[in-house]
């Protein structure tokens, strides 16, 4: 009975761990960044410490780089609200840069047609209405 309780407890501090929120330090703030504790705003400053649940907004023209538990940064940009967890997901998402390919479309032969807009066919509905009244 007392292996079972002592398994019990084990077991009960490992699940603890493995759904306790992931914490991030703030690293360096730009502009008017904010939190929500306690129903209230509350400014973010280098050195909070941020759970990946914490609901966080960026005014326009600010930032916030946060650095989690394994040393990665991340950068939160102007504009945003919501969970943290979810505002570095979608700023990983991003991919800046590509490639362009051109594409030649001398050799595909064109038909140009006229296409009437609405203003164009209304104006020639009103013009046959006027010709059925003389």
């Amino acid at each position: 009975m007392k292996k079972f309780l002592v398994f019990a407890i084990l077991a009960c501090l490992l699940t603890g761990f493995a759904f306790a929120d992931k914490g991030f330090t703030v690293q360096e703030v730009k502009g008017k960044v904010e939190r929500e504790a306690s129903n209230q705003k509350v400014e973010v400053k280098a050195g909070d410490l941020l759970g990946d649940n914490a609901l966080i907004s960026t005014a326009i023209g600010a930032s916030v780089v946060l650095k989690d538990s394994d040393g990665k940064t991340f950068t939160i940009n102007s504009r945003q609200n919501g969970k943290v967890a979810d505002l570095i997901n979608s700023s990983t998402n991003i991919r800046i840069g590509g490639n362009i390919s051109r594409t030649d479309t001398g050799s595909v032969s064109r038909t140009i047609t006229q296409s009437g807009t609405a203003s164009a066919r209304a104006s020639d509905q009103a013009a046959d209405d006027a010709i059925d009244a003389e």
